[in-house]
């Protein structure tokens, strides 16, 4: 009986591993294509992922739950650099550097925003994801410059996202990068002044 378990427990442990393998190359592929274009149809991404229909809607079984999982994904990447950039720069410098990492990523994957919106609009529509672990990452951030003296003290994770607000109006199709670069450079100055270590 026991031998039977740690076979099936064998022919089982492929077919999970495959199954994720699977998972991955949708997310993958869909990232790529929704960042191109929100309005690209599911079947279009399961034929470039190389699976079949069923696979696809196993594991998504709606356009919504594909959007809402890359953005999800996405999102904990973006907040997950936090932890390196504070390991390698100055608090200071982290905080600016991944303010222009979150940036590029909201101009870069502007398909991608779309297709949230899409997921997100109708009736019935499930939630857009809370960006708990963005408020997080940039909180910690900023614990970590207040702590070093680089920054005036009181500034909160809300704070920084509203400031930042206005980079969300600049078009991607343009050249965005260099009106990005002062207006981040703007805020830090701002975020800089009354600092005590200054």
């Amino acid at each position: 009986m026991g031998h039977q378990k740690d076979v099936s427990r064998r022919a089982e442990a492929p077919q999970r591993a495959d199954a994720q393998r699977n998972r991955e190359r949708i997310l993958e592929v869909a990232l790529t294509e929704l960042t191109r274009s929100a309005d690209t149809p599911l079947s279009v991404i399961a034929k470039k992922a190389c699976v079949g229909q069923g696979t696809f809607y196993r594991n998504f079984p709606s356009r919504e739950a594909l959007v809402l999982e890359i953005y999800r994904h996405e999102m904990r990447q973006v907040a997950d650099s936090v932890e390196e950039l504070l390991t390698s720069r100055e608090p200071d410098r982290a905080l600016r550097e991944w303010m222009d990492r979150l940036t590029r990523f909201a101009m870069t994957k502007a398909g991608l925003a779309d297709a949230l919106r899409q997921a997100t609009s109708g009736p019935g529509s499930p939630e857009k994801p809370p960006h708990n672990s963005l408020v997080e990452a940039t909180g910690l951030l900023l614990r970590r410059c207040e702590e070093a003296g680089a920054i005036r003290p009181g500034m909160t994770a809300d704070d920084l996202v509203l400031a930042m607000g206005g980079l969300w109006q600049l078009d991607p199709a343009d050249d965005w990068q260099p009106r990005a670069t002062r207006l981040l450079d703007l805020i830090m100055d701002g975020l800089r002044v009354g600092a005590p270590g200054r």
